[in-house]
């Protein structure tokens, strides 16, 4: 089974910037996209950013657009969150996701991963 660990969570101030990683335990073809997720106390977990493994394409949620950044090294098996201008309200738990066989970025952004980390905590004060 495919292991996700996420890293770089912390405390930043408003307007201040923080990069997550997720390190996959394999390198498998039929793993075609990753991901990030985040969620709060009483919300569900919602999309955040999705990245097919090849780099193609790109997916972001509305709120995160223009501001947060996914970029993936295959050969590392690593992908990464660079989150810029951030707003209090992006305060959550962050969860590194990954798709099985057979499913691609568009699959993982809507119906979520098939593998998922232990999540890092993001806190940004005002």
């Amino acid at each position: 089974q495919v292991q996700l660990v996420e890293s770089g969570g912390g405390l930043v101030q408003a307007g201040g910037s923080l990069r997550l990683s997720c390190v996959a335990s394999e390198r498998t073809v039929s793993n075609y996209a990753m991901g990030w997720f985040r969620q709060t106390p009483g919300k569900e977990r919602e999309f955040v950013a999705a990245i097919g493994w090849s780099g193609v394409p790109t997916y972001y949620a509305d709120s995160v657009k223009g501001r947060f950044t996914i970029s993936a090294n295959n050969f590392k098996n690593t992908v990464y969150l660079q989150m810029n201008s951030l707003k209090p309200e992006d305060t959550a738990v962050y969860y590194c996701a990954a798709t099985g066989s057979g499913r691609g970025t568009q699959s993982l952004l809507l119906r979520g991963g098939d593998y998922w980390g232990q999540g890092t905590q993001v806190t940004v004060s005002s």
